[in-house]
């Protein structure tokens, strides 16, 4: 496999640049990411030239409405589906909660659906709501010790009342990285919908959603080096089948069907620069090989897995044998994203706040993921150190954060 060009990688993204920033190592990538200059340019671009209503004759406005098409077709190519099956919305939450809303519509009082205690609350909270509507919610609990989903722990929730099982790619405080393909192959054999949360996973890699067989798969293009939208792929038997949500003349348009309120345009269009940015990666480190958008998504994805892997083993390493520090989840690099979450003594923000002088950027607290830390045993209230990164971080940074690390725990 050829390596990351982390300097070539680097000079994609402004913000490395900016004095503000300089001698200080980000390490809060799991809550929002740099953004790449390619959806900068675009934002800007949409801003200073296209920013009026789209879609009508005048030249601005045909413009703005191809840069919005440019968006979702680019996009939807690379995540392996066809073009309409994947809609934008103002957040991975709202878009949660209005799917949400279409599954209350659909099911009847009596069915079934499944959600885990490992998740973010944005793809817990709408499901559970569901019990109030008269629908079971059963729980796939993590195991709390490792944090960690079992699928033998799963298949004993399933039965023929199970309509829909709603699972993360990966937790965003265990951050190891579950078996999706797994879990929507069982499914879909059972005639089960899967909603597959993708938000802590899509920075480290876009997927190909037809080949892991997600019904539907959210993800937050803030998180994956672009503007704060959230992005879905619902597939388009599951898709047609809900009842609308968006408005009654639009029902036929199944990217329109569940987003109730229109998008913002300039952030639509900014996310091509996120396809912009994996093809200016992969014609820098494969020049001249042809590729389908799906297949340079993959090349590119299995180069950032594998440097973030080499990087986060001595990070994992380090923590593991730190008796003051409890890490959680795996210490297998292979099976996590670089998503750490540590137990202290202290609480987790004000480790964060030491971390500051010495030139580290990170977190401390809940992350919204509460059920997990509560399920482990955790204290909320002092909640967990999370050390975060992506493709973009430097082997030097991480060598930076463990002296850090060395001072502050």
């Amino acid at each position: 496999m050829t390596d990351l060009d982390i300097d070539f990688v680097r000079s994609q993204f402004p913000a490395f640049d900016q004095p503000s920033l300089q001698g200080q190592a980000f390490f809060e990538n799991a809550g929002g990411s740099y953004t790449c200059k390619q959806v900068i340019d675009r934002l800007t671009r949409y801003y200073n030239e296209r920013k009026v209503q789209p879609y009508a004759p005048y030249e601005a406005s045909t413009l703005a409405g191809q840069e919005m098409d440019e968006a979702r077709e680019r996009m939807a190519a690379m995540l392996g589906v066809d073009t309409d099956e994947l809609s934008f919305g103002p957040s991975t939450t709202q878009n949660t909660y209005v799917l949400a809303n279409a599954f209350r519509q659909y099911m009847t009082p009596g069915d079934a659906i499944i959600v885990t205690n490992q998740d973010h609350e944005a793809n817990s909270g709408p499901w559970r709501r569901l019990a109030d509507e008269g629908f079971e919610v059963r729980e796939w609990a993590v195991n709390p010790d490792t944090g960690s989903l079992d699928v033998a722990d799963l298949d004993v929730l399933i039965d023929d009342k199970v309509k829909l099982i709603a699972f993360p790619h990966c937790s965003n405080i265990v951050g190891e990285i579950n078996d999706v393909a797994g879990v929507c192959k069982m499914a879909r054999a059972r005639g089960i919908a899967t909603c597959v949360d993708g938000v802590s996973y899509a920075p480290h890699g876009f997927v190909n959603v037809d080949e892991i067989g997600a019904d539907v798969y959210l993800f937050s293009a803030y998180k994956t080096f672009g503007p704060h939208q959230g992005i879905m792929v619902i597939r388009r038997e599951l898709g047609m089948k809900l009842p609308n949500q968006g408005h009654w003349f639009n029902g036929d348009a199944l990217y329109k069907r569940f987003t109730p309120a229109g998008p913002d345009h300039a952030q639509v269009a900014a996310c091509a620069g996120m396809v912009d940015y994996i093809d200016d990666l992969y014609a820098h480190h494969l020049p001249g090989q042809l590729a389908s958008p799906s297949e340079r998504a993959k090349a590119i994805h299995d180069m950032q897995r594998s440097y973030e892997t080499k990087l986060l083993q001595p990070l994992l390493d380090y923590l593991s044998n730190k008796n003051s520090a409890r890490l959680i989840g795996t210490s297998d690099a292979a099976a996590k994203a670089p998503t750490v979450a540590v137990e202290l003594a202290g609480r987790g923000f004000a480790a964060a706040q030491a971390l500051v002088p010495l030139g580290i950027m990170a977190g401390g607290g809940d992350f919204y993921g509460s059920r997990p830390l509560s399920a482990m045993g955790l204290d909320l209230e002092k909640g967990v150190l999370r050390l975060s990164f992506v493709h973009y971080t430097s082997e030097a940074e991480v060598t930076k954060l463990i002296q850090a690390l060395d001072q502050v725990i």
